[in-house]
């Protein structure tokens, strides 16, 4: 905005106007804003970045003048802009000679480490015109600071804070020159804040003229002044003199005080109305004085680092691309995840759709430019009506676009750090939709990231309807930092009765970026480019509240035409999609795997680089292989050094209560409690009291516990209570007489009799357990033939439960069970709501803790599946769907039920004995599942209808499985007496081998964390939780000491697990329980999994099309492998092995 007397703090909005005055919408400062007129071929505007000892010494010398009880400061740099013979915009037919008159008026910035100021300087002789015209009228001239927008809601904005120098009047204006608040006339100092940051202003202090001000005011010395033809002593300025211009009669120059500088930047804008100009001149204040020596690790690991004389930039190596700071390897597929907020309103309604934190997710195919864009939860009411702004994921498709000869992608210019502003204008009714779009580059996970917010109107389109939109093109025209691009474009409405309509919109975008300013090769700007973009399909799936876009782009020269015949420009080759295209002579070429993988570039393969080249990483870190590429990660107690490769030693803080070296009471009496660092606390156990150090028994029975007809039993931490003779109850309430026996207690008298010497059974005579209540207990046993089964509430043997001595059955509770009840008809069964959930079985139904954050709102449990007669082992969940799959031991099947209501389905009834422990791949659509009596592992589509058996040799008692399908891998336990162990194989079964197998015992549970990559089981048979990362032996204990676990999962850095009574919480970093949740129905707690509110963001070769399978595709690690059900005959099967 330099030609209205204005330096703008930023890059302005993408075609926002200047509001009048210091409380415009953009922050800038403000020297003499007014409606300038530079577009006569005289009056120019010129920059310069300064770091000079003199300039910064002078500048010095005015800062320290204006605030004299200050330190003197210390400058680093500073930016000079001078406003020289600018004259007010007349309009036609003005006649006073407004325009006859110039003023000229200069702005520095200077800065040190802390703190920057604004000196402003205007001419000695006074300003020659003190207003300009306005909206038809006449307003003074202004001067100050404006903070600009801020922050108000999550979507919209408010003015931020003003400081105004002038008033409303033209005496004010007329002072700058006259008057000083620094000590020496027209020279004004502020102090401003640390840029970017608009803190406060505060003026300087001196508004009396110095006594050596009249000294500088005297006529100078021939070689600094001279007299213009107009007779007015005139300061002769050729430091900003790029070409000759003439002296004008009544132009002034502002004090002298800067020496002369180079190089100097010219601006001469011609617009005529007031409004900001887009020059990036936010990279004037950007500041690198360092070298490679200390900054080589802010480059890309796949670029070099190069000094400049003012500073150093980063490139990109050949066979890569980017902006020296973000590249990524040519032809690789990019994928990119985000999240979408705004509100948008449709049609003519009132009310806005609003969007928050929907799911962004996009995969490009580089070496064709083909892109897909898809975006998550769009309600019905505004999903339609989006389907023409494919340029929402347009911007993703020029970032990736394929490359003509000598041209680049948005990429290549910035590295996928940029901020892109469009906006949409729909005709005929001028519903107007502005797009806001921050790309951040590539995160650990080598994902681009993007943020997008949208808000406006859009015109609605039916629900019925679809959309096409025809091949186009469009010109991105390009300046230093600012990148421009605007057109008209049509789309085709399709009604349902087979009419359609075809509608416009207007597009006008504008993209900023940081490129480095120390390469003068990479400040020049580049020639017009033209997107092409074909092959454009748009799709709302309302279903799964799901939109897509897909389109093929390329980018290369305005002049249009076809591209290139080469395949390789093209996209019509047949290279693997991680494969990069050579061209060669005519329409020859060659495919080369990229980065990361291997193969003839027709069938490229992973290059697990941690098995290749052991010593990738530090010998202190952990190789982990990922498509491509591959990553390293300290051990626990090691950190990156500032070469971000080696891994040093940091200090390890103790667990005392963990080595055993507290000084808390005997674990009999209390319990040591970590509380991080090195510190805990001492707690004495339930029925002891103490400080934790030392504590002592209460003697519950002193303080009346029991009922009054009751004998109290004092033990060491607790009591009992016993109903006295001639009572009967619980001991805590006891009435007159006896209870009836029960059918179990008339069992068991019949078989122990009466005998002098108290009941005693015949030799080998099985007697039956009875409850408190007098009810059989469900697992009954008989020492002599040394087996245990589960009975029914009559005490008659369920067929099939029987397990040997040592081994306890998982039998049903034998409390009355009604019928199936599915979520929502029962008051007590609900719905799954919106948000992360533990999902865990219990006995005969399914129970829900939502969780916020990592915590658990345990006021907020509920039910939601009600499964009476059922025994519900594993439970899984397909995010995708929302459904929630479980094995049932007592049918037995595997059944499904979606989490929004309705009633159960069984998906698989035949051929199980006891199904345990099962697993969802909600990328390729199948499940996997343990049978612990047919001592296999198999695999289904998830309607169980294309079913195979992956494994069935080696296993003796398989339980828990889980998948990992982003990286191709199963896990699970066998918890074999004789010999307990976790294996791991491909998700087809292949490559199987043996993880741990020393010092388990019974590992029941089992949970894979997908972002730290770590491996975490429960042990019922040594007590313990323990996590290791599979690709080494790197196995650690995080819990010891626990009750009987079951099930496990891990969200965060949470580990939640199930000890058949509670849900307990534990922080694996810290390596303790940090909560419990205890059911209100005390039945026992089995499998327990994470319920997500959005998938886990990931990809693999099953997710698009099948993988191209028939039937079953199964990840790994390399690509998939398409397998056939074991009933595939007649079919029409193929099977494939792994690759791509």
């Amino acid at each position: 905005a330099l030609n209205q007397g204005s330096l703008l703090k930023g890059t302005p909005t993408g075609g926002e106007t200047q509001t009048w005055g210091i409380r415009s919408k953009g922050g800038c400062s403000n020297l003499l804003m007014g409606d300038l007129d530079t577009s006569d071929g005289v009056g120019s505007v010129y920059f310069r970045q300064d770091r000079r000892p003199a300039t910064l010494q002078r500048a010095a010398e005015h800062i320290n003048r204006a605030f004299p009880e200050d330190e003197e400061v210390e400058l680093s740099h500073a930016v000079v802009v001078t406003w020289r013979h600018v004259a007010s915009h007349e309009p036609h037919g003005r006649g006073d000679g407004l325009s006859n008159r110039k003023n000229t008026f200069q702005m520095v910035i200077a800065s040190g480490d802390k703190v920057s100021y604004a000196i402003l300087l205007y001419p000695r002789e006074g300003l020659q015109f003190l207003s300009t015209s306005v909206g038809g009228g006449t307003v003074p001239m202004q001067a100050g600071f404006n903070q600009g927008p801020v922050k108000y809601t999550f979507w919209s904005t408010q003015p931020g804070n003003y400081y105004q120098i002038t008033s409303d009047n033209e005496q004010s204006v007329k002072d700058l020159a006259e008057q000083t608040n620094s000590g020496k006339r027209g020279v004004w100092v502020f102090e401003i804040g640390t840029a970017p940051y608009f803190s406060s202003i505060t003026a300087g202090e001196v508004t009396a003229f110095s006594p050596d001000t009249k000294a500088e005011d005297d006529p100078p010395s021939p070689a600094r002044h001279a007299v213009s033809p107009g007779g007015h002593r005139e300061v002769q300025h050729p430091r900003y003199d790029t070409q000759p211009h003439e002296a004008h009669k009544g132009a002034q120059e502002p004090h002298a005080e800067l020496p002369a500088a180079q190089p100097v930047h010219t601006l001469q804008p011609t617009a005529r109305d007031p409004v900001i100009l887009c020059y990036a001149l936010y990279t004037v204040f950007s500041y690198n004085f360092e070298t490679c020596a200390n900054n080589r690790q802010k480059c890309s690991t796949f670029a070099d680092c190069r000094d400049y004389p003012s500073g150093y930039c980063c490139h990109c190596r050949p066979g890569f691309y980017g902006n020296g700071k973000q590249c990524v390897a040519e032809g690789k597929p990019q994928r990119m995840n985000g999240k979408v907020n705004g509100r948008v309103y449709v049609g003519n309604s009132p009310s806005p759709v609003e969007l928050r934190n929907n799911d962004l997710h996009s995969y490009v195919v580089a070496n064709d430019g083909r892109a897909y864009v898809a975006i998550s939860t769009i309600p019905i009411s505004l999903g339609p009506s989006l389907l023409p702004l494919s340029s929402l994921g347009g911007v993703i498709g020029w970032a990736f676009a394929l490359e003509q000869p000598s041209f680049e992608n948005g990429f290549s210019i910035t590295g996928g750090e940029f901020t892109r502003q469009a906006e949409v204008t729909f005709l005929p009714g001028n519903e107007k939709l502005t797009i806001r779009q921050n790309f951040q580059g590539i995160d650990e996970h080598e994902h681009l990231v993007v943020n997008t917010e949208l808000e406006g109107r859009v015109p609605q389109i039916p629900r019925a309807a679809t959309v096409q939109i025809d091949p186009y093109s469009e010109i991105y025209q390009y300046s230093n930092n600012l990148i421009t691009s605007s057109s008209t474009r049509e789309y085709t409405i399709n009604h349902d009765d087979g009419s359609s309509e075809t509608r416009t919109f207007q597009w006008r975008q504008t993209i900023t970026f940081q490129g480095c300013p120390h390469d003068e090769s990479s400040r020049t700007a580049l020639s017009p480019q033209q997107l092409s973009v074909d092959q454009v399909f748009v799709m709302y799936d309302d279903g799964n509240q799901l939109i897509r876009y897909a389109m093929s782009n390329k980018i290369g020269s305005v002049n249009g035409g076809e591209p290139r015949d080469n395949p390789c420009f093209t996209g019509q080759h047949r290279c693997d999609t991680n494969a990069v295209c050579r061209p060669g002579h005519g329409n020859q070429f060659t495919c080369e795997c990229t980065g990361g993988f291997t193969g003839d570039g027709y069938t490229c393969y992973d290059l697990d680089e941690c098995r290749e080249t052991p010593h990738v990483c530090d010998r202190n870190a952990i190789c982990s292989n990922y498509p491509g590429t591959y990553r390293c990660q300290c051990i626990d107690g090691f950190q990156f050094a500032s070469d971000g490769h080696t891994c040093v030693e940091v200090d390890q803080p103790v667990d005392h209560c963990q080595r055993g070296t507290h000084n808390c009471d005997i674990p009999e009496r209390a319990r040591c409690i970590y509380t991080g660092g090195s510190s805990y606390t001492c707690s004495c156990l339930s029925g002891f009291q103490g400080d934790g150090r030392a504590c002592r028994d209460i003697d519950e029975c002193q303080l009346g516990r029991c009922h009054q007809d009751a004998i109290c039993y004092n033990t060491q931490g607790s009591f009992t209570c016993q109903c006295r003779a001639g009572f009967h109850g619980d001991g805590f309430y006891c009435s007159p007489g006896k209870r009836q026996k029960t059918r179990c207690e008339h069992h068991r008298e019949s078989v122990l009799g009466a005998e002098p010497r108290g009941p005693r059974p015949p030799l080998g005579q099985y007697v039956p357990e009875c409850d408190e209540a007098g009810n059989y207990k469900p697992v009954q046993c008989h020492a002599s033939i040394r087996k245990c089964w589960c009975v029914d509430r009559n005490g008659v043997e369920i067929p099939g439960t029987r397990t040997e001595w040592g081994t306890v059955p998982m039998c049903k509770s034998l409390s009355t069970m009604p019928r199936p009840v599915g979520p929502t008809p029962r008051p007590d069964v609900h719905p799954l709501p919106p948000g992360t959930h533990l999902l865990f079985a219990q006995s005969g139904k399914i129970e829900h803790v939502p969780l916020d954050g990592y915590n658990m709102k345990k006021n907020e449990a509920k039910a939601v599946l009600y499964l009476p007669d059922k025994v519900v082992i594993g439970v899984a969940y397909d995010c995708v769907d929302k459904v929630i799959f479980w094995t049932d031991i007592t049918s037995p099947s595997i059944s499904k039920a979606s989490l929004h209501g309705g009633e159960p389905t069984t998906v698989i009834s035949s051929d199980l004995e006891s199904p345990e422990g099962i697993a969802i791949d909600h990328l390729g659509r199948t499940m996997f599942w343990t049978d612990s009596m047919q001592d296999r592992i198999e695999v289904a589509s998830l309607d169980g209808r294309q079913r195979r058996v992956l494994i069935n040799t080696g296993l003796v008692n398989p339980r828990a499985i889980i998948a990992d399908p982003i990286r191709g891998y199963l896990y699970w336990t066998d918890w074999n007496r004789d010999a307990p162990k976790i294996e791991t194989s491909y998700m087809d079964g292949s490559n199987r081998r043996v993880l741990v197998k020393d010092d388990l015992g019974l590992p029941n549970g089992l949970t894979l964390d997908p972002q730290t990559s770590l491996l975490c089981w429960a042990d019922a048979g040594t007590l313990r939780v323990e996590c290791m990362n599979p690709s080494v032996s790197n196995r650690k204990k995080v819990l010891e000491g626990i009750q009987y676990p079951f099930g496990i999962t891990a969200y965060g850095s949470n580990l939640y697990y199930t000890d058949w009574k509670a849900v307990i919480m534990t922080d694996s970093s810290t390596k303790k329980e940090t909560d419990e949740f205890l059911p209100s129905k005390r039945s026992r707690l089995y499998g327990i999994t994470i319920a997500y509110a959005q998938c886990p963001s990931g990809y693999n070769y099953c997710a698009v099309n099948n993988g191209g399978c028939t039937h079953l595709c199964l990840a790994t690690p390399s690509g998939r492998s398409c397998l056939c059900p074991d009933d595939a005959v007649g079919l029409g099967c193929v099977e494939r092995g792994t690759g791509y």
